[in-house]
């Protein structure tokens, strides 16, 4: 990896770098989309590529157990198995020890996992971990960390902290050995739970093994923590971890997280499915997990500048309005009305097409706008008018005006707006206008 920051905010710690690997360039701050199986759901990789993305996200765990490493070696790769040209970066199957704990006991060595899909035993270790990402091809691979939730508390929070930086070790050793370092590139995994002293302790020890990995992931959140705690943490690890290396925070979807992320330092941004329920309700708010932008697409909801729209709605029934007549995805661009979404939306696959698409271009488009302030001078100004667009109807979620003041940005000067406590995430709930 080649990786130069380009331009610095002159307020706070946001910043613009440029990440050469084996596939590309890709410039920073970026959201990745994740393609679990080796696939965007709904898009193939040439449209994906088409809408600006130059890195993606697959999932360790599951290539592992479907189509396995056979296939993959025998294809070559990821890349060539699912024709995708650009980056790629792997989890490391870390996050399944809590998304399927009920199927996995944890060890020293490693984790047994009992296969969702037919109850076989399967030993991930942290070898075994590296050695699957090898047969994956991934441009930047990860560490197996010992996950928690983040709403874990006691001894067992320090056990898996203390544990990550162990396995960690051992990652080391089997990539090294591996003769891979030219071309796939190792993260650590700040853990450490919703414990400052945990996460500096972790921070340390990850920090004194710098010449052996390439760039540092800030794990273990978005389970459920409050938002105030989140931010906090984040801004923690990205305050001290080097700023020659990459900073990727795990957990985050929602536009606002993206922006108050960036602000604090956070260089690469891409949910894990800590919690994946809601997103099918067209009343219910969703929680922003792996796949916050696909999923909503499949179930009616547009991303826009001023607030979701959620097209299930019979609102939108009778409007020939595009979602956002100045987004370039081919959606907008072709004219489609809204109210042809509302009648195809979750009933023709091509809706769920289209809301995708549209739903990447927008966070693609939330993240090219920071960078492209950042460069000029007016990233302040442009959380400024992002916030007073998406949240002025309805009140500045509390935590984000808290997040951003710590890094010299006042989202309140000079405005009246009230504030939300909570996540203060925005949904459209109703028919009302």
């Amino acid at each position: 990896m080649q990786f130069e920051v380009i331009a610095k905010c002159h307020t706070t710690r946001a910043r613009v770098c440029q990440m050469k690997l084996a596939h590309g360039v890709t410039i920073l701050p970026t959201f990745m989309p994740v393609a679990t199986q080796a696939a965007i759901k709904g898009l193939t990789p040439q449209q994906v590529e088409s809408l600006g993305i130059t890195l993606i996200l697959n999932n360790t765990y599951h290539l592992n157990l479907r189509p396995g490493t056979k296939v993959l070696d025998e294809a070559g790769g990821a890349h060539k198995f699912q024709g995708w040209k650009r980056n790629l970066l792997t989890d490391s199957g870390g996050f399944q020890l809590v998304s399927l704990n009920k199927f996995t006991n944890i060890t020293e060595e490693g984790a047994l996992f009992s296969s969702p899909f037919t109850g076989e035993p399967t030993t991930l270790t942290p070898e075994e971990s590296i050695s699957i990402q090898h047969s994956i091809g991934a441009d930047i691979i990860m560490q197996l960390d010992d996950v928690v939730s983040s709403l874990t508390v006691g001894p067992r929070v320090g056990e898996a902290m203390e544990r990550s930086v162990r396995w960690l070790d051992r990652c080391i050793e089997q990539h090294e050995r591996s003769g891979r370092k030219d071309r796939q590139n190792l993260f650590a995994i700040v853990q450490g739970g919703l414990d400052p002293a945990l996460r500096d302790q972790c921070l340390d020890a990850m920090i004194e093994r710098k010449d052996r990995v390439t760039g540092y992931a800030i794990g273990g959140l978005s389970g459920g923590e409050e938002k105030d705690v989140f931010w906090r943490i984040i801004k923690q690890c990205a305050d001290k971890l080097p700023v020659d290396r990459p900073r990727y925070s795990m957990g985050i979807g929602f536009a606002e997280d993206l922006l108050v992320c960036i602000a604090l330092g956070v260089d690469m941004v891409c949910p894990t499915n800590m919690t994946s329920r809601q997103t099918q309700s067209p009343t219910l708010a969703p929680q922003a997990d792996c796949v916050f932008p696909t999923r909503t697409a499949r179930f009616g909801v547009a991303l826009t500048p001023k607030g979701p729209l959620n097209l299930r709605l019979k609102k939108h029934a009778m409007s020939m309005d595009r979602i956002d007549d100045n987004c370039p995805c081919p959606t907008c661009t072709s004219g489609m009305s809204r109210a042809m979404l509302h009648h195809i939306v979750t009933i023709e696959t091509a809706g769920a097409h289209a809301l995708t698409q549209h739903n990447l271009m927008f966070q693609a488009r939330i993240m090219g706008g920071a960078r492209d302030a950042i460069v000029e001078g007016r990233f302040p100004d442009y959380l400024r008018t992002f916030f007073k667009n998406y949240f002025a109807d309805q009140g500045y979620p509390e935590w984000c005006v808290n997040a951003l003041r710590s890094v010299g940005v006042d989202l309140l000067w000079g405005e009246d707006v009230p504030l939300i406590s909570g996540s203060g995430a925005k949904w459209e709930y109703s028919d009302i206008a």
